[in-house]
C-alpha cells in the first residue's frame, strides 16, 4: 500500500483546485487507515498531513488522541510532530490535553534539551490552569536547568 507524503497531499491538492473537498475527503480517509496501524513512523507522518489540513481550515479534533500517541514516541522526529500537532489543534475544550500531562513532564525531565523545549514550546501554547497547576513546580525545576536552551524556553 503506497503512502502519500506531505509533499504528496500537497501536490494533490494544488493539482485538483476543481475537486479540493473531493480529494481532501479522499486523503482523510487514508490519514485514518494510516492511524489504524502499529507503524510509528507512519503514524507521524500521518499525524503531519492532518497538521497541514488543519492549517488549511479542517478539524482535526478527532485525531487528538492519535496526536498523543505520537507525541510519545521516543524518537524526537516523531515527537516534534506531535508537539507541533498539538500545540496547533489543541484548545481549552480538549479532553486529552489532561493524558498528555505526565508525558509533557516526563519530557520535562529528559536527558535531551530538545525535547524538554518541545514540551515547553507545546504548553505555552495548549495550557489549561488544571495543566499549569500540575506542572508548575516542574517549570520552576526548568528554570533552575544547567542547560541555557532549557532556561531560555
Amino acid at each position: 500500500m503506497f503512502e502519500k507524503t506531505l509533499n504528496d497531499l500537497v501536490r494533490g491538492i494544488r493539482n485538483n483546485k476543481k475537486n479540493e473537498a473531493k480529494y481532501i475527503s479522499q486523503c482523510v480517509q487514508e490519514i485514518k487507515e494510516e492511524l489504524k496501524g502499529d507503524i510509528p513512523n507512519r503514524k507521524a507522518i500521518a499525524i503531519q498531513k492532518l497538521t497541514y489540513l488543519q492549517m488549511l481550515g479542517y478539524d482535526i479534533s478527532w485525531a487528538a488522541f492519535n496526536i498523543v500517541e505520537v507525541m510519545s514516541h521516543t524518537r524526537f522526529t516523531n515527537k516534534r510532530i506531535g508537539y507541533l500537532a498539538a500545540s496547533q489543534s489543541f484548545h481549552d475544550g480538549t479532553e486529552v490535553v489532561m493524558l498528555a500531562t505526565n508525558l509533557i513532564r516526563k519530557d520535562f525531565t529528559s536527558n535531551n534539551q530538545y525535547e524538554a523545549g518541545v514540551a515547553l514550546n507545546a504548553l505555552a501554547n495548549v495550557c489549561t490552569p488544571d495543566l499549569a497547576r500540575d506542572l508548575a513546580n516542574d517549570l520552576v525545576t526548568l528554570m533552575n536547568s544547567s542547560k541555557p536552551y532549557v532556561r531560555k524556553k
